[in-house]
């Protein structure tokens, strides 16, 4: 005779249907709540060139959930009423944002609502998933343009006086007015795009995805997302002073396809270095390893 297993483990296993109706029908209804919302965003994505990260954050996002599926499957939704206090804080989002033309508020409700409506139909289980997709969802929404005017002054500042200092290294004649650097053959103004803070975001959006899929040390993923702040500023004061030496030989190569161009190129330098330093990082974790292996106890 063999026993039978029982507890919350065997509770948790069913055979019964997984709700896809379910869950189609409220993607839809938070599809038609949020369309506007949606419609504004894509249209920010496709004009702003800090955001133009936005149009892939959904789709990795919802890649890396359809990857997290294996994990729930066989686990039978315990749906919480929780979820639906949550979505309710979202639409009260939506509400006073739409009322009060708060854009960064309105569209961050779209992650609450989504978050809410996995905790209603899915449970914690379900939530504890497939919170790190949800959580990428914020990087589809532009910062607050306080926030934003806050950070990028200062940053135009910053690669100012770095590529002032550098370029003066060089030998080459230059002079800097707050973010307005003055070579002989032309001034060169580190305007909001030239502060870095398309970099800042896309980058840090990437350390995200890049420590998801190609680490798996909690530490080393919280390393690489705080790295990216460096990084970034010193790959975008690196561009300023490569375009005041250009600039100082052909004026020309101080803006248009060029300048676009040298941008691409630092950026992706940048996230090669990001690259590296993991890389240094889990060799300089392996060797501590070892040394603790080796040492007497």
């Amino acid at each position: 005779m063999t026993a039978t297993q029982s507890g919350p483990e065997s509770a948790e296993k069913t055979s019964q249907p997984f709700p896809w109706i379910t869950i189609a029908c409220v993607a839809a209804l938070l599809l038609v709540c949020y369309a506007p919302v949606l419609i504004k965003l894509g249209q920010v994505w496709a004009t702003d060139e800090d955001m133009g990260h936005g149009f892939f954050v959904p789709l990795i996002a919802g890649y890396i959930a359809w990857q997290k599926r294996s994990q729930i499957e066989g686990v039978a939704p315990q749906p919480s009423w929780w979820g639906l206090a949550v979505m309710m804080w979202g639409a009260l989002q939506l509400y006073l944002g739409t009322l009060g033309a708060e854009l960064y508020t309105a569209r961050t409700s779209i992650v609450f609502s989504v978050a809410g409506a996995v905790l209603l139909l899915g449970g914690r289980k379900y939530l504890r998933t497939f919170w790190f997709p949800i959580f990428l969802l914020f990087f589809m929404v532009p910062i607050p343009s306080v926030i934003y005017n806050e950070i990028t002054f200062p940053l135009q500042l910053l690669a100012s006086r770095v590529a002032e200092s550098a370029i003066s290294l060089l030998g080459i004649p230059i002079m800097r007015e707050g973010n307005v650097l003055e070579l002989a053959s032309q001034k060169l103004d580190v305007v909001e795009a030239c502060s870095g803070i398309r970099s800042l975001l896309t980058l840090t959006f990437l350390s995200l995805v890049y420590g998801y899929f190609c680490e798996k040390r909690t530490w080393l993923r919280t390393v690489l997302f705080f790295s990216t702040i460096p990084i970034a500023i010193a790959a975008n004061a690196a561009r300023v002073t490569i375009t005041g030496v250009l600039a100082n030989f052909k004026p020309e190569l101080a803006e248009g396809f060029f300048h676009e161009a040298e941008g691409w190129v630092i950026f992706m330098v940048a996230f090669a270095i990001l690259a590296g330093l993991h890389q240094a990082l889990v060799r300089g974790a392996k060797a501590m390893e070892k040394g603790h292996e080796l040492s007497p106890a």
